[in-house]
């Protein structure tokens, strides 16, 4: 049923947009698709966080950022797995270290 309804309104699509513009936005997905799935593989390796230390000390390109379960939006997409990375068990204790909160 759901791949009938798929196929109904990717027809819908073709015929108001075009073909053209139709693969590109499949192509779109697909490619949203697979960053998708090499985030998750990202995760393969994760370095396990010890009892009640639940904080994220992430590393990126903005600098050392801790997340807190609930309070950031990005806590479900980090992955502590690269050299440095770490758990905190307080924010008081991530911000000592020198980590920062996200600034969104």
């Amino acid at each position: 049923m759901i791949i009938g309804l798929c196929r109904y309104r990717l027809n819908m699509a073709v015929r108001r947009i075009g073909w053209f513009l139709a693969c590109a936005i499949l192509a779109l997905a697909a490619s949203i698709a697979q960053a998708d799935h090499e985030q998750k593989s990202k995760c393969a390796k994760p370095i396990p966080h010890p009892k009640q230390c639940l904080i994220k000390g992430n590393i990126s390109r903005n600098g050392y950022i801790y997340h807190v379960p609930g309070k950031s939006r990005w806590y479900s997409r980090t992955c502590i797995n690269k050299p440095g990375e770490r758990w905190f068990c307080t924010e008081q204790e991530a911000r000592k270290a020198g980590w920062r909160a996200p600034l969104r």
